[in-house]
């Protein structure tokens, strides 16, 4: 089956709010195995609305509108699929009681636009808001669905994952299931190669790459009659995605970030960890400091972004920074055995670089970023040559510094298994 997205806001045209409904329905839709060849994004417009509700009618299965469900004169969404499907708007009791609690509970008095919000399509399908007081709304036109949610992410989220996915679920026999195989440290392309003749030889399951900063992931899906037949037939897959990757594969849990599994890392060997970050400026702290339960592990974390406080704080000599600057191998080797001895954890990370979009030179370009990290007393030191401007470099930098992290724990442990430490 098909789905189309229709994302409804002159906010969202103008570039005043970033659009990421359509990216999260997309996903959603794209994990329960529909398939989705067209998004638009209209204005608060009557006239376009319809147009473009007309024109995804005609070619999919599904159309998700979202959007444009407020109390104000300018949201339009619901009249417009209304009149387009001839049906009338009514007063739903149920929304109604509905809204008046929701302002009930919260002390404040309706206005009267916000009834227009329980005004629902004769014959629809009502979701509930749990999150605030327009409801979401399904319809049927001939054998097409037209489902309608608001649209801001806090309520369009839980009540897609909470109402809208059993109901899309329905719509096809079986069910569709998806496992998520996530990578770091191996590019899009090299992953695609690796696993080239499993995607040409698939049928059911199928598999698909997706590309993220710094991560690969690949998405297995399998249709059965129930979900025990659907993981029967996914099991396999990851198992031979496990022997050609290896530890590249971080997680096959969808919940489960980088930053979480190097934390589950960090618990299940009882280590500590302690950062120092002076281009990055606390963000791969503020990455691991994220994830519930780090506290376990988490020592302290150092923002030395002048020299004067990597001498300071981190015990970098004054002759390495004047020889050698402070994006250098030896700076970022001396800040992560300083920081090691300091805090006295087992675990040391340094990041020091040019972010841009200054600061560059010939020999150390922006972009150049040292990462170091002291795994009690075993130092890696690796040279990152990032592209893009400043907040891409920073956020290179920081999801390198987690896969480095990872790597330099586990390379540990191999080592001390085999008996080499």
């Amino acid at each position: 089956m098909t789905v189309e997205l229709i994302c409804v806001g002159t906010e969202l045209l103008l570039g005043n709010i970033v659009n990421t409904n359509a990216a999260y329905l997309a996903e959603k839709c794209a994990q329960m195995g529909f398939s989705c060849y067209f998004q638009t994004v209209v204005g608060d417009n009557f006239e376009r609305l319809t147009q473009v509700l007309d024109c995804a009618v005609k070619r999919s299965d599904i159309v998700i509108l979202c959007g444009g469900l407020g109390p104000t004169e300018d949201d339009l969404t619901k009249e417009a699929a209304a009149k387009y499907c001839g049906k009338e708007l009514k007063a739903d009791d149920h929304s109604m009681e509905r809204i008046a609690g929701y302002f009930a509970g919260r002390n404040i008095k309706p206005t009267e636009n916000n009834w227009k919000q329980a005004m629902i399509p004769e014959g629809a399908f009502v979701f509930d808001n749990y999150n605030g007081t327009a409801p979401g709304v399904a319809m049927e036109f001939g054998n097409v669905r037209i489902i309608l949610l608001p649209g801001p992410p806090n309520e369009l989220i839980p009540m897609f994952e909470e109402s809208v996915t059993p109901y899309l679920n329905k719509l096809t026999p079986g069910v569709i299931f998806s496992q998520t195989v996530k990578i770091c440290g191996v590019s899009e392309s090299k992953a695609e190669t690796m696993v080239k003749d499993l995607i040409d030889g698939q049928s059911n399951p199928t598999i698909a790459t997706y590309a993220k900063t710094g991560e690969v992931h690949i998405r297995v899906t399998a249709k059965a009659d129930d979900k025990k037949a659907a993981n029967k037939l996914i099991k396999p897959v990851v198992k031979e995605l496990k022997a050609r990757f290896g530890y590249d594969i971080y997680s096959t849990e969808e919940a489960t970030t980088l930053e979480k599994s190097v934390v589950d890392l960090l618990l299940a060997n009882e280590l500590t960890l302690t950062c120092a970050e002076s281009c990055t400026g606390g963000m791969l702290s503020a990455r691991l400091t994220n994830v519930p339960g780090v506290s376990e592990v988490y020592k302290a974390g150092y923002v030395t972004y002048s020299n004067k406080a990597k001498k300071k704080l981190l015990g970098v000599k004054k002759s390495t920074l004047q020889k050698y600057g402070a994006v250098s191998k030896q700076t970022a080797e001396e800040m992560v055995k300083g920081m090691a001895f300091t805090s006295k954890s087992d675990v040391a990370v340094a990041v020091t670089g040019i972010a841009g979009p200054d600061g560059g030179t010939k020999e150390k370009p922006v972009g150049l970023v040292y990462i170091a990290c002291n795994v009690k007393g075993n130092i890696t030191v690796k040279e990152f040559r990032f592209n893009g401007n400043r907040t891409k470099v920073r956020e290179s930098a920081v999801m390198s510094a987690l896969m480095l992290l990872r790597s330099c724990v586990l390379e540990y442990y191999s080592k001390v298994t085999f008996g080499k430490k």
